[in-house]
This record gives C-alpha cells, sequence and structure tokens, in this order.
C-alpha cells in the first residue's frame, strides 16, 4: 500500500514538474485552460503581497518571466539582454552633456534594438531576396521567431528616444525598467506601452475597487468571447480551409471567408487586447485601449485611428513625425504617410504579402488626406446627408480593409491573387444557398460578431460602469456563464492567437 501511495506521488510530482515547464505544443497563452489554474494561483499570492511594494514589485516581475518562460522557452533570455541593454543606455544618455555623444548612444540603442528585430525575423528574408535577385543558393538559416519580441523592442526604443528627447527620465532601479518591459499581460502581443504611462504606476499601491472588478470582469469576459467564441471558431470551421487553397473554391465562397477573416483576426487580437487590459485591472494596473470598434470607421484614416491603436500612435510618434509629418508641404506629408505604413507593414512579418498590404494601406492614406484637403475647396451643387455619407464611408472603408486582408492572410501573393480572380471572375451567386446550409453555423457566428461590433462604444461603457455596481455574487456568475459557453465551442486543436507570429 505504502509502495502504491509512494509511487502516486511521484507519479503526480513528475506530472506537475512537467506542467510547469515550457511546452512548444502548448504555449502558455491566455486562452489556454492551464492559464486559468495558472492565474488563479497567481491572485491568491498576490492578494497576500500586493500590500508589500518590494515584494510586489519582485513577485510580479519574477512571475512575468516565468509566463514569458512558459510562452517561448529560453527566448526570455533575449528579454532580459534588451532590458540591461537598455537600462544603461537611458542612463548613459540621460547623464551625458555633450549632444553629439547622446545621439550616438541613442543611435547605439536603436542599433542594437534592430539588429536584435531583424536577425530573428528578417534574416531568412533578406536571404531569399538576395537568392532570387542574383540566382544564388544561400541556404536559409534555422531561426525560431522569439514570441513578442516585435512588441517589447518597439517598448525599448520608444523609452530610450523619449530619454533622448527630454521628455523623460530614466527609473532609477533597474528592477523597475524590467517590470515595465516585461509585465506578463502585454508583454507577448501588446498592447504597445509608453514608460511614461506605465512606470508612474509601479510604485504606488494597486487599487482594486469595484469599479476596476467591473471593467476588468467586462473586458477579460468580452476577450474570451471574441476569441474562443468567435475568432477561433470562425478560423477552424470555415477561413483555415478556404484560404488553404482558394482555387478550389467559388468567389462567393472566397468572399464569405474574407468577410470571415476580418472578424477572425480583430476578434482575435481585440480579444487578446481586451484580456490583458482586464487581467492588468485586477491587478492595480491600466493599459492604453488598443482597438475601438475599427470596422464603425467611414474613411481609412479613422481606421487607423481605431485599429491596433498602441502601434498606429507608435508609428506617427517615432516614424511619421521625425520623416517630417505633414510639416514640408502637402506631397512631403503624402510621402511620409506612405513610408510610415510600409514600414509598418514590414513590421508585421518579413513576407511580401505585408510589404503590399502597407503599401495598400499607405497609398489609402494618402489619397484620403488629399480628398480630404480637395472637399474643402469644393463646393458641390448637392447636399448630402451626414448620416448616408457616413454609411457609404463605412461600407467603402469596411470593403477596402477585407481587399487588403487577402493579402496579409495569404502566404503568397500568387494566392492572394487567385482568391481576388475567383471573387471578380467566378463568384457563382447561385451557391449562395448551398453554402449558407452547409455553414449555418458559421454564417450565424458571423452575424453575431458584426452585431456586437455595431455596438456603439459609449453603450459598452455604459453596460461596464453598470457592470460595477453588481454584486460580486452576480460578478461571478456572469464570468462563469461566459466561461461555459467558451467551453462549449472550444475547438479540439487550440488555435494560437494570429499576432502570436509577429
Amino acid at each position: 500500500m505504502r509502495k502504491a501511495h509512494h509511487t502516486y506521488m511521484n507519479f503526480s510530482l513528475h506530472k506537475l514538474i512537467d506542467e510547469l515547464k515550457y511546452d512548444p505544443k502548448n504555449p502558455l497563452v491566455f486562452n489556454s485552460g492551464f492559464f486559468l489554474v495558472f492565474f488563479a494561483v497567481f491572485l491568491l499570492i498576490y492578494l497576500v503581497l500586493y500590500k508589500k511594494a518590494t515584494v510586489r514589485l519582485y513577485f510580479l516581475t519574477l512571475f512575468s518571466l516565468y509566463f514569458f518562460y512558459k510562452a517561448s522557452n529560453w527566448y526570455v533570455v533575449f528579454l532580459l539582454i534588451a532590458a540591461v541593454a537598455d537600462y544603461n543606455l537611458s542612463h548613459l544618455i540621460y547623464n551625458a552633456t555633450d549632444s553629439q555623444k547622446k545621439k550616438w548612444l541613442m543611435i547605439t540603442s536603436v542599433t542594437l534594438n534592430l539588429a536584435l528585430l531583424f536577425t530573428f525575423k528578417y534574416t531568412n528574408f533578406f536571404i531569399d531576396t538576395f537568392n532570387g535577385i542574383a540566382s544564388a543558393h544561400i541556404s536559409p538559416v534555422k531561426l525560431i521567431l522569439p514570441v513578442g519580441i516585435s512588441f517589447y523592442t518597439f517598448e525599448n526604443l520608444s523609452y530610450t528616444v523619449d530619454v533622448y528627447r527630454g521628455t523623460f527620465k530614466p527609473v532609477n532601479r533597474f528592477i523597475d525598467y524590467l517590470f515595465f518591459l516585461s509585465f506578463f499581460p502585454k508583454l507577448m502581443m501588446g498592447p504597445i506601452i509608453r514608460a511614461a504611462d506605465f512606470i508612474p504606476q509601479i510604485n504606488r499601491e494597486p487599487f482594486v475597487g469595484n469599479r476596476q472588478l467591473g471593467e476588468g470582469l467586462y473586458l477579460l469576459c468580452s476577450g474570451i468571447i471574441k476569441k474562443i467564441v468567435i475568432s477561433d471558431f470562425l478560423s477552424a470551421n470555415y477561413v483555415s480551409y478556404i484560404f488553404d487553397d482558394p482555387s478550389k473554391h467559388t468567389g462567393i465562397e472566397c468572399l464569405f471567408a474574407v468577410y470571415c477573416y476580418a472578424m477572425v483576426i480583430y476578434c482575435d487580437f481585440s480579444g487578446y487586447s481586451d484580456m490583458a487590459r482586464g487581467i492588468a485591472k485586477w491587478i492595480g494596473f491600466d493599459i492604453n485601449i488598443n482597438f475601438l470598434s475599427p470596422y464603425q470607421s467611414s474613411n481609412i484614416t479613422e481606421f487607423w485611428r481605431r485599429w491596433h491603436i498602441s502601434l498606429s500612435t507608435w508609428l506617427k510618434d517615432y516614424l511619421y513625425i521625425p520623416l517630417g509629418g505633414n510639416r514640408k508641404g502637402k506631397f512631403n506629408q503624402y510621402k511620409n504617410l506612405f513610408i510610415t505604413m510600409l514600414l509598418g507593414g514590414f513590421w508585421h512579418g518579413a513576407n511580401w504579402n505585408f510589404i503590399f498590404w502597407g503599401a495598400l494601406h499607405g497609398t489609402a492614406l494618402a489619397l484620403d488626406k488629399w480628398r480630404a484637403e480637395l472637399a474643402k475647396k469644393l463646393r458641390l451643387p448637392f447636399h448630402i446627408p451626414s448620416g448616408l455619407a457616413k454609411a457609404i464611408g463605412i461600407i467603402i472603408t469596411f470593403h477596402f480593409v477585407c481587399f487588403c486582408w487577402i493579402f496579409f492572410k495569404c502566404t503568397t501573393f500568387h494566392d492572394s491573387w487567385v482568391m481576388i480572380g475567383e471573387i471578380f471572375h467566378n463568384f457563382r451567386p447561385d451557391v449562395a444557398g448551398a453554402l449558407l446550409q452547409h455553414y449555418t453555423p458559421v454564417a450565424i457566428i458571423l452575424l453575431l460578431a458584426f452585431v456586437l461590433h455595431s455596438i456603439p462604444v459609449k453603450t459598452e461603457e455604459r453596460f461596464q460602469a453598470r457592470m460595477a455596481t453588481w454584486p460580486l455574487a452576480a460578478m461571478l456568475s456572469y464570468f462563469l456563464i461566459c466561461l461555459y459557453i467558451a467551453i462549449e465551442f472550444k475547438q479540439p486543436v487550440p488555435i494560437k492567437p494570429v499576432y502570436l507570429q509577429f
């Protein structure tokens, strides 16, 4: 009996150790079952420690680093290297009295960060491009893109540039900087956080009242529903099937897949951002909003004010404005917009499809600025009602964004143009009935997604405020209901978040 008990204990201990190790087949993400248990244990410990400032800080930092290890294995080392380098360089920049020395230290920081990013993300892209141009046969390098490297690289860059500009004083303690960089809710997929917004929160005592509980619950449940019930369901049950080989499907099937993918990528990324913000609120931190119902936009400029807000504002402040912004005439403004979005596309991935996607958006932004200037000068002989103009603008903007998503989702140019060709030359509206009959659940979920997305932002904010007044039992019930729905919709094979690859 003792031997059997001892064997069982050893088995349980080994199983626990295996669970705590990095698993390449199941990296730790918010929508995994293990994370719920993991986070519950974290919260229990945090409730005991949160009033002790130093202990709280070290606990949160160590937990964040462990979370990153569970998501990316030994690549956590690169986060530590980047933190050490930029912490020290920022102090050297701040203390330098010579402007040239300041400038070269800042250039060193930018170079080191971009070198790390480019090595892992773009080496094989440049090798493939060189092979194509020079008819060479250089073999690609076996590199795995570290999770979250694009996000924490941009945070490092903004930190040292802000110190260089004199708009932010570097932190005195390395642990503060490491925590800012590694804070686990936003570490892997953003939002991209500015030091000036986050670091002042580190040493104040976290406060979680009814408002934070209510807002956090709403955001967490919203993110779970978006990611698992909408995005994962649409992706697994229709989108992947069509995009794998668009040549095998009619144009109407392809167009339906594009509409579905528009909701897949929005609900996937915004759902993860919502969960990150909700988790942060529950532990007493505020993270900036990253999505604001982007498909309600009536022009492409508005779309980029609502989509991946932390990236678009980063590109504006650290790329578009340094390029000259709108300071040197209209042509230079249009050129700077195009370059900014072209590089924004390149940031998303080492693939010509992403570059073309960025170029499309850059061109559209420039044309939208030109249109706005032209509208000021022209006086139309007739009046278009503002509501109608907005509706037309929303429809046009949404379909342009969907057209661009084709290049974003397809792995090759060839597949992108095949899908576009099917939509325009093999549409086959006669199969619409059969399509809806075979994919009724997909159509219902897509319709639900559009209905939820059409809810005005102010209505959502009012619901969040009302939720903050609920008793704890009601909040818990709401969470359990959302969790039950998510479990019912959860796919047999876990679907990794789209932006995990960036």
